[in-house]
């Protein structure tokens, strides 16, 4: 079926890692939701994933993911040697978590941040959960 990825859509680095994990998934298995999208905040709500999670979100399988946890899933359907980066799942959670969690709480003082969500590309748009072509 597929993975539906939430992002910070506000935030620089979190536009770019779409934008990323866009090029490597040719097969468009990831759809993708800001956080602060009205679709964002009803999978939140669905998976009962509080409003505030500072982390990226993968639900997959009717399951849901954060952190390191969700970027290692994330790597292993991308395209090129991404993969391989799922070796790291055999480190202990809280361990993988200390460098997300340093970048999390970095990100916008190092990336920048955005007024708006990012408004996708044409070409972009059938990717995205919550945008409307109207």
């Amino acid at each position: 079926m597929g993975g539906i990825i939430l992002f910070d859509g506000v935030c620089n680095f979190c536009n770019s890692s779409v934008q990323f994990i866009m090029k490597r998934d040719p097969k468009a298995f990831f759809k993708f939701a800001s956080l602060q999208s009205e679709t964002g905040k009803s999978l939140l709500l669905k998976y009962q994933i509080t409003e505030d999670v500072d982390s990226l979100v993968l639900i997959e399988d009717d399951s849901y993911f954060i952190k390191s946890s969700a970027i290692l899933r994330i790597c292993t359907h991308l395209r090129g040697l991404w993969k391989i980066l799922s070796v790291f799942r055999f480190v202990p959670t809280p361990m993988r978590n200390i460098l997300y969690d340093i970048i999390a709480k970095n990100r916008y003082r190092w990336f920048g941040k955005k007024e708006t969500c990012m408004i996708p590309s044409k070409e972009e748009r059938r990717r995205f959960l919550d945008y409307t072509d109207s």
